[in-house]
């Protein structure tokens, strides 16, 4: 058996153990999920041009989810070197 077929917990395993940062993050996203459900009132919102009515947890929502996709999109990126 090679080392690709196996599953196990060894320490560079991306999914095996839970990590302080994987429990911090945990919690960041349940705050952030109860704080957007418990803002649910209808808001005024302008988008460049148009202002349009929704409820505020679908604008945090999209912030949020804006938010995590940058920051997904830069930490791929990492820093480039040049040699």
């Amino acid at each position: 058996m090679s080392p690709k077929d196996t599953v196990g917990t060894k320490r560079g395993d991306r999914f095996g153990a839970i990590t302080p940062g994987r429990i911090g993050m945990a919690v960041v996203a349940v705050l952030l999920l109860v704080f957007i459900f418990e803002n649910t009132r209808e808001v005024k919102i302008r988008l460049l041009i148009p202002e349009v009515t929704m409820p505020l947890y679908l604008a945090l929502l999209a912030t949020a989810l804006l938010g995590g996709l940058c920051g997904w999109y830069a930490a791929r990126r990492g820093p480039r070197r040049s040699r």
